[in-house]
């Protein structure tokens, strides 16, 4: 194996970002991950994944520290923008500013650095949020890269997950907007709901959708449809962005739409002892998005049921570890 770049990775201690930085470790690169503290135990998995004490540094920054964001950057040839605030639920209220801010700007500060680093390929994740949300699209088509969520209406819905929408499509705007102006070369990963195992000690946003089914026996549950994708898959689907030199624009990043009463019965059929929801009420249409530009890259995902059988134990496993430590 010939000597492989040094790159950057923001927000390393991510559900996401961590496979990211496992897959890069693996593959020979030099990581420069960024941390808000390096030293928290949050971040402590970083630390033991295999080749981490050669070839993983860590730097505190956050994204609004432009500084830090240039100290980190510095010296890398590409960069994975990974960071960004997630929604805990996708039906309560919140501040747009608590996702825009952090989005926008913070895109903006780390394309900055990637400019004065003089840095050649960036890689942004995005979400399918920045796909959904388009009345507009015909109910027949799938929806593809050139679909795009309307502002107005992740704004009318009024939730946080309208707001984390907004944001992530105002973000990868921005970002294609910056490559049109710049020398910088940069592909946005549109994933959907991330599943699978946690390398992190907390449990993530869309693996807690997974848990609540599973455990909380809910009085009911709307049965929506839910276009999922591996986390393992999304680090391979942002390594092959990076590494590939015909990748260019945007890529919708989904293996699978499930509805929620499939998953039920998924869940049932292997873990048939659990607390599951009592009720599973309204049809939700399907929604229909397609990977097949991210396919003819070179993508290729693993079967939904690995996804979910992988997740379920990585969760069980960490339970049992924290029950045994306490």
């Amino acid at each position: 194996m010939g000597e492989k770049d040094t790159v950057c990775v923001t927000g390393a201690g991510g559900f996401v970002a961590s496979w990211v930085v496992k897959l890069l470790l693996s593959q020979g690169y030099k990581v420069h991950g960024t941390a808000r503290d390096p030293g928290d135990e949050k971040n402590a998995h970083l630390k033991k994944l295999e080749n981490a004490s050669e070839n993983l540094q860590l730097f505190k920054a956050d994204l609004f520290d432009v500084e830090g964001l240039c100290n980190a950057i510095s010296g890398c040839s590409g960069v994975f923008h990974v960071a960004c605030p997630v929604p805990s639920d996708e039906v309560s209220n919140s501040d747009e500013r608590e996702f825009i801010e952090p989005a926008v700007r913070g895109t903006r500060n780390v394309l900055d650095a990637c400019i004065k680093a003089k840095v050649k390929r960036v890689v942004v994740v995005s979400s399918a949020g920045a796909v959904i949300y388009n009345p507009k699209w015909p109910k027949d088509k799938p929806m593809d890269e050139e679909c795009w969520s309307d502002p107005v209406y992740c704004k009318k819905a009024k939730t946080q997950f309208g707001n984390y929408c907004l944001a992530k499509t105002m973000a990868e705007t921005e970002a294609l907007e910056y490559a049109k102006k710049s020398e910088l070369r940069i592909i946005t990963v549109c994933p959907s709901f991330v599943f699978g195992p946690m390398l992190q000690s907390t449990l993530n946003a869309s693996n807690s959708l997974l848990i609540t089914l599973l455990k909380d026996g809910l009085e009911s549950v709307e049965n929506r449809a839910r276009p999922v994708v591996d986390v393992r898959d999304v680090a391979e689907a942002l390594l092959l962005a990076y590494e590939e030199p015909e990748a260019e624009g945007r890529y919708i990043c989904t293996s699978y739409v499930i509805k929620v009463q499939a998953l039920v019965e998924m869940l049932k059929g292997l873990y048939p002892n659990y607390n599951y929801p009592k009720r599973i009420i309204g049809a939700v249409e399907d929604v229909k998005m397609s990977s097949e530009k991210l396919q003819k890259l070179g993508w290729k995902f693993r079967p939904l049921e690995e996804t979910i059988v992988d997740a379920v134990n990585n969760y069980m496993k960490q339970v049992v570890s924290s029950a045994n430590k306490d």
